[in-house]
């Protein structure tokens, strides 16, 4: 009596959770990826006036520091009465310059360290921060220059003789001549934040997504897992 043999029946594959999606395999040897660009997270128009505005008042509140430094470093325009005049001790000194170019240099620094302190908050350029710096560095230098005026020396240079006395020194008023360096502070800091956001500010193409992986025309495709394995018993 002849044996009989049941047919093999391959088992079925084990079913897994979302098998039904295709798998996802990495990108073979000489693939191209084309990055998936994604948006950038837009920004109101009322947050842009927010931002603005707190970087302007931050930044004319930061001209106490420029009115201290400068009453600091500045030198000094030593005087002397004679109980008839006052007169410069010193005719050929160069300090009333130096008063000025010392304020010009703090206020310098403090420009380029604000746009950097700014650009750092906000990495990406915007008009309205540009003016709020501009505007704010306009009013720190100014509040600096009547901060280093009214706490230096005192400005009525007959009076403070009478009260020293004559033949003894006593220090000039503080005194800023060249009006113009009240525009270095906002100048340096529209400067350097220009400069910062086209170096090293945020474009597009840093806000790319995942790759999209295209098979280069040699890779090997992956295998079809839907086709079932052939029977060996048949043919």
């Amino acid at each position: 009596m002849g044996r009989v043999t049941a047919p093999l029946t391959p088992p079925e594959p084990p079913h897994h959770p979302g098998a039904d999606s295709l798998p996802s395999y990495p990108a073979a040897a000489g693939a191209t990826v084309f990055p998936a660009p994604r948006e950038r997270e837009p920004v109101s128009p009322l947050q842009e006036a927010r931002r603005a505005l707190l970087v302007g008042v931050l930044t004319a509140v930061a001209g106490v520091a420029l009115g201290l430094l400068w009453l600091w470093l500045s030198p000094r325009v030593p005087l002397v009465s004679d109980g008839q005049a006052v007169f410069l001790k010193d005719t050929e000194g160069e300090e009333a310059i130096g008063s000025d170019g010392t304020f010009v240099l703090i206020a310098l620094v403090l420009g380029a360290l604000s746009a950097a302190v700014v650009f750092w908050r906000l990495r990406r350029g915007s008009v309205p921060v540009v003016l709020a710096l501009a505007a704010g560095g306009a009013l720190a230098s100014v509040i600096g220059w009547r901060i280093g005026v009214w706490l230096g020396p005192s400005q009525d240079i007959v009076q403070h003789a009478k009260d020293v006395g004559p033949k003894v020194v006593f220090d000039a008023p503080l005194e800023l001549r060249a009006k113009s360096a009240i525009v270095v502070w906002p100048a340096a800091a529209m400067l350097i934040y220009t400069v910062l956001v086209y170096v090293f500010g945020e474009r597009d193409d840093d806000h790319a997504g995942q790759g999209v992986v295209v098979p280069a025309g040699d890779a090997p495709a992956p295998p079809d897992l839907t086709k079932r394995p052939a029977d060996p018993d048949q043919g």
